[in-house]
């Protein structure tokens, strides 16, 4: 379908792609089965401007927006969805920065995430604090020019890697969400250390580990925003955000579309392709479908946000919902597809099996965004009513 790309993004596509097939595919496997982080991958991504496509110009950026972020995504995902997470991660932490940073924290911060010599992350999740964010218990406490904070948080994609950390903490637990605010924390902050290091079903070329804060000395001129806004910095990064899971989904997706598709019109049973089976083309047209569709979703959401639309949540959740939930399904479907050899690991299928997962999990399960759908829906149509 034609997406009505200029020509800038679909150059800029063509580029991630190009960088995907040649400078990915080679060691996704390598990375996979070490469970290391690519830090040659991001000096490549970082050559080629993947860090700087969705920032504005005024801050050092290239002027895109969320919609040449998922571009990016998309195509370096439709290899692998884990290496590809250095930039989507970068991009989740730098977003609290650009929604409520002021001049001097994006004069001090984005320079270094702009070139990509920085990995950025964001730090909202904790052990007791997953789906229900209001329920944080990192504690910030103002004490003369500072903040000492104390708690963990748990899951934090690029944690270990990144230098710059936006993390949510409670500073006045008696106002629940109101009582939320947000800072700017860099490695090597006294107090501030890394936990458990999460040992992963997919996406293992991504670092996931624990941040921990140990009556941990942040300066006051570190929140972003006021104190109390740290649920509304949260809750607007992660609409700014969704869309880029929804990328990431789609690319596996598509990734492992085209190695079902590749596949069925090579291997042979009964003296003729698999692909010459009714049934099996039946799946291969409704796993196109699907991720047309979703595609459709992902490309709409985020030119909606880049439009600076002030109500994006339904559309985020849209995107990310759809999106993810056909990762899995096609993903799933590639490997039936592959018949035994799609089980075994000397083929890539299972991989992206593995990756889709986690898709329809994190930065809000799919449960949550039904809910944030439903609601949004409800909402309306109270508007409507005489």
């Amino acid at each position: 379908m034609d997406y009505l790309l200029t020509e800038e993004q679909m150059e800029l596509r063509a580029i991630a792609r190009r960088i995907a097939l040649e400078k990915v595919k080679p060691v996704r496997k390598k990375y996979d089965e070490g469970h290391e982080f690519p830090w040659d991958m991001v000096k490549v991504f970082a050559d080629a401007g993947f860090f700087e496509i969705y920032i504005d110009e005024e801050f050092g950026g290239a002027g895109g927006g969320v919609f040449e972020l998922c571009l990016v995504v998309e195509e370096l995902s439709r290899i692998c969805g884990g290496i590809a997470l250095s930039v989507a991660a970068t991009a989740l932490g730098t977003f609290p920065i650009l929604i409520s940073g002021n001049d001097a924290q994006r004069a001090k911060y984005l320079p270094d995430l702009v070139a990509g010599r920085k990995l950025a992350a964001f730090g909202l999740t904790e052990p007791t604090a997953g789906s229900d964010a209001g329920s944080i218990r990192t504690r910030a406490e103002r004490k003369g020019d500072y903040y000492i904070l104390n708690g963990q948080k748990c899951f934090i994609t690029n944690g270990g890697q990144a230098k710059i950390y936006t993390v949510i903490t409670s500073t006045d637990p008696s106002k629940g969400t109101r009582g939320a605010s947000a800072f700017i924390i860099e490695e090597g902050m006294e107090g501030f250390s890394y936990g458990k290091v999460e040992d992963k079903l997919g996406i293992r070329a991504s670092a996931t580990c624990d941040l921990v804060f140990e009556n941990c000395k942040v300066p006051a001129e570190n929140m972003l925003g006021k104190e109390g806004q740290g649920f509304m910095v949260a809750m607007k990064t992660l609409d700014k955000s969704r869309p880029g899971v929804a990328a990431q989904a789609l690319g596996i997706a598509q990734g492992a579309f085209d190695l079902a598709l590749e596949y069925t019109t090579q291997r042979e049973q009964f003296g003729q392709t698999i692909a010459s089976f009714q049934g099996i083309q039946f799946m291969l047209a409704d796993m196109a479908t699907q991720i047309e569709a979703a595609r459709a979703l992902v490309y709409s959401s985020a030119r909606m946000i880049d439009s600076g639309a002030s109500n994006v949540a339904k559309d985020a959740a849209f995107a990310k919902v759809y999106a993810s939930d056909t990762a899995m399904k096609v993903a799933t479907d590639a490997v039936q597809l592959f018949g035994g050899y799609g089980y075994m690991r000397d083929y890539p299928i299972e991989k992206f099996m593995r990756d889709a997962k986690i898709t329809q999990i994190y930065e809000g399960t799919n449960q949550i965004q039904r809910l944030v759908i439903a609601r949004s829906l409800i909402k309306e149509a109270a508007s409507l009513q005489v």
